[in-house]
């Protein structure tokens, strides 16, 4: 492919220190794209699954950052620091007394939703302002608590001063703040020591490709076969098959029936003749017909019609 044509999706696994940032503008060169995006931020410190998208596949951003997450997390006990993890500076230490059952009652107290306090260093503004800025300067604001959800935090190893921890949790969940809380709940601080994300919807790690990869493979030339296709962003939805003229009414954001009955599915993935992705769609509860949510093809592109 030349460049500023890729379009798709590039499951990274980040290495240690670089910031998701880093990564893009290290795709970005690679490729000579123009148009890329990542779905997620990983901290310096964290390592694992970074998607990111080249072309019409940063459309899809969004839905990607929405997917659930799977994390391998290392925590500190007994020393609380400025940044919740290992980077920061040490406010507190504390003698850690606690038993492998304790802290397996303390974990059950995160699962579900919750409310959750942000980090005082965090990307997400507040007063129009990053909080990581605020507190640079050393100014301290009170957060306000987001709306989470853990579905399951399992203890996977427990040492007296450390316990690993695998969190299966909804998106806008820092696994820093989660450490911080449990130590807190234990009655001795702690901190996020380390962190990989092994999935991220149905990307996983194990299929994730390193930077080095990805640039010998872009130096081969041979770099595009290693994109998923920007559907694959909603490989978990069910799929409906349209001929050309219900395609054509889809790419023109008119609704169309439902030809196969996909049962009881509010979404969807819609595709045309010759397995064209076309958009995703929404059912609507009044007609039953799927309204499209987002397209992806105009309709001049659609195989086999024609557009005066």
């Amino acid at each position: 492919m030349t460049p500023n044509t890729l379009c798709g999706i590039l499951n990274v696994d980040k290495p240690l220190g670089l910031t998701s940032h880093d990564v893009v503008a290290h795709v970005r060169r690679l490729t000579r794209q123009r148009r890329v995006g990542h779905a997620g931020t990983l901290d310096p410190m964290a390592t694992g699954v970074l998607l990111v998208c080249l072309g019409k596949a940063t459309r899809v951003t969004r839905y990607l950052m929405d997917s659930t997450k799977t994390y391998q997390a290392a925590v500190h006990l007994g020393t609380s620091t400025t940044t919740d993890d290992i980077e920061g500076e040490i406010t507190d230490q504390r003698p850690v007394h606690v038993t492998r059952q304790e802290v397996e009652a303390v974990l059950g107290q995160f699962v579900g939703h919750l409310e959750q306090v942000p980090p005082m260093y965090a990307a997400i503004k507040q007063g129009g302002k990053p909080l990581y800025e605020l507190a640079r300067r050393g100014i301290a604001v009170e957060r306000r608590p987001r709306e989470i959800e853990i579905h399951s935090l399992q203890l996977t190893k427990w040492m007296p001063s450390m316990v690993h921890l695998e969190v299966h949790c909804g998106p806008g969940t820092y696994v820093r703040a989660l450490a911080r809380d449990i130590g807190k709940a234990l009655g001795c601080g702690a901190h996020l020591g380390a962190l990989r994300r092994t999935a991220s919807g149905q990307f996983s790690v194990d299929d994730a490709v390193t930077l080095a990869q990805v640039e010998e493979s872009f130096a081969k030339g041979t770099g595009a076969a290693l994109l998923h296709p920007l559907d694959a962003a909603f490989y978990h939805l069910p799929a409906i098959h349209l001929d050309a003229g219900a395609s054509f009414r889809l790419a023109m954001g008119q609704q169309v029936s439902d030809p196969e009955g996909v049962a009881r599915s509010r979404r969807a993935r819609a595709y045309g003749p010759g397995g064209r992705f076309l958009a995703l769609v929404c059912r609507d509860s009044d007609t039953g017909n799927w309204q499209p949510r987002k397209v992806f093809i105009t309709p001049g592109e659609v195989p086999g019609t024609w557009v005066f």
